[in-house]
C-alpha cells in the first residue's frame, strides 16, 4: 500500500473509464475461469456397475482410488498372520498354560486376543520361547491392524453408507449424481453413523452370546464386553467354552476393529464441524481495509480475484503463510521473462535452462 496513506482504489482508471457492458463481460469470463480448473474432475464422474439382482450399485472413483491396500490383498495378509500365529501357538501349546478347549481353537484364539491386545489372561505363555513368540506376534498384529485392517474396514463402511443413503431416499427420485453429492457432503458423518450402528450391534450381540452360552449373568456379560473391545482384559472373565472361543475369534477381531474406527470418526467429525464454523466465519464477516492490505499479495495496491480466493482459504486454515511462499517462488522460476503470468514460452524456457542457472 502507498506510504502517504492514501487509498488506493482496487480498480485501474483504464478499468474505470470501460463500459459497464464490458466490465460485466470480463468479470463473468474471470469467474467463469476462477470457478473450475480445466484439469479438475467433476464430481459427476461415477461408475455405475449392476449386480446380478438387476439393481445398479454406486461406487465413486474416489472411493476405489482410496482402496489400497485392496480388500483382498488385507483379506490374505489376516490369514496369513492368524495361519501362521495358529501354527506356531499349537507347537508350543504345552508351553501355555490356562483353561484349554481345544488344540487347534485355542491357537487361534489365543492367536486373535495377543493380535488386539486384549489379553484377558485365560491362556498366559509360561516358557522363554512362547513368552518371545508372544512379543513378536503382538508388535506384528498391532501394525497390522493399524496399517492393513482399518483400510478394509473403511472400504465396507463407504460401502454400507452407499446402501444408507440409497434406503433414506428409496421414497424420492434421486439419481446417481444426488446420492454421489450427498455421500461426498456428508460423508463423516455417514461414516459415523454407521459405524455407531455397527458398534451397538456387536455390544448387543456379545452381550447376549455371554449370557446364554458362557452363562454369565448380564451384568457381567457387559461387563466383559466393555472390557473386551476396550482391549482392557482383564481376565476376571472370559470366554471359556469351546463355543464360545469359536465366536469370540470372530468377534473381537470386529468388534475391536470398529471401535477404534468410532473414535477415528468421531475425531474427525468434530474437526470436520470446526472447520466449518470456521468457513462460514470467514465468508460472512466484513471486509476491511486492513485485510485488502494483507490480501494484497504483490503489493499493487489492487487485490485480484486469486488474492482474494488465497486470503480467504488462508484465513480459513487450509493454506499457510509457508505454502504461499512456496507456491510463490516455483511461479517466479517458472516466469523466466518476469512478466507475472506464465506462457508455454516461459514453460518452455524453464525446463530447457540448465538447473540453478
Amino acid at each position: 500500500m502507498a506510504d502517504d496513506g492514501a487509498k488506493l482504489p482496487l480498480l485501474s482508471s483504464s478499468e474505470q473509464a470501460a463500459s459497464p457492458s464490458k466490465q460485466k463481460e470480463k468479470t463473468s469470463n474471470k469467474m467463469r475461469r476462477f470457478r473450475r480448473c480445466k484439469s479438475a474432475p467433476a464430481k459427476e464422474n461415477i461408475i455405475m456397475e449392476k449386480n446380478k439382482g438387476g439393481l445398479s450399485s454406486l461406487v465413486s472413483q474416489n472411493i476405489l482410488q482410496k482402496l489400497h491396500p485392496s480388500l483382498r490383498q488385507v483379506t490374505l495378509a489376516l490369514v496369513m498372520y492368524i495361519g501362521l500365529g495358529t501354527l506356531c501357538f499349537f507347537m508350543v501349546r504345552k508351553q501355555v498354560s490356562g483353561h484349554k478347549t481345544n488344540g487347534v481353537i485355542d491357537a487361534i484364539y489365543f492367536c486373535i486376543v495377543t493380535m488386539t491386545t486384549v489379553g484377558y489372561g485365560d491362556l498366559v505363555p509360561n516358557s522363554v520361547a512362547t513368552k518371545l513368540l508372544a512379543c513378536a506376534f503382538v508388535f506384528s498384529g498391532v501394525a497390522l491392524v493399524g496399517m492393513i485392517l482399518s483400510k478394509a474396514a473403511d472400504y465396507l463402511v463407504e460401502k454400507q453408507e452407499l446402501l444408507f443413503v440409497r434406503a433414506v431416499n428409496i421414497r424420492r427420485q434421486v439419481g446417481a449424481t444426488e446420492i454421489a453429492k450427498e455421500l461426498e457432503t456428508n460423508r463423516v458423518k455417514y461414516k459415523f453413523l454407521m459405524v455407531t450402528i455397527a458398534l451397538a450391534i456387536l455390544i448387543v450381540v456379545g452381550t447376549v452370546f455371554l449370557f446364554e452360552v458362557e452363562n454369565l449373568n448380564l451384568i457381567d456379560s457387559f461387563y466383559c464386553v466393555c472390557s473386551t473391545i476396550t482391549t482392557l482384559g482383564y481376565g476376571d472373565k472370559s470366554f471359556s467354552t469351546e463355543g464360545g472361543r469359536i465366536f469370540a475369534i470372530f468377534w473381537i477381531l470386529a468388534s475391536t476393529l470398529c471401535l477404534a474406527q468410532f473414535f477415528l470418526y468421531m475425531a474427525e467429525l468434530h474437526t470436520e464441524s470446526r472447520q466449518q464454523s470456521l468457513a462460514k466465519w470467514v465468508l460472512t464477516r466484513q471486509m476491511t481495509s486492513v485485510d485488502l492490505e494483507a490480501a494484497d499479495l504483490d503489493d499493487d495496491g489492487v487485490v485480484s480475484a486469486a488474492e482474494f480466493i488465497v486470503f480467504k482459504l488462508k484465513e480459513m486454515g487450509k493454506i499457510s503463510q509457508e505454502d504461499i511462499t512456496l507456491v510463490l517462488e516455483e511461479f517466479d522460476g517458472l516466469d523466466v521473462d518476469q512478466s507475472g503470468t506464465l506462457t508455454a514460452s516461459d514453460i518452455f524456457l524453464a525446463q530447457s535452462s540448465p538447473a540453478g542457472s
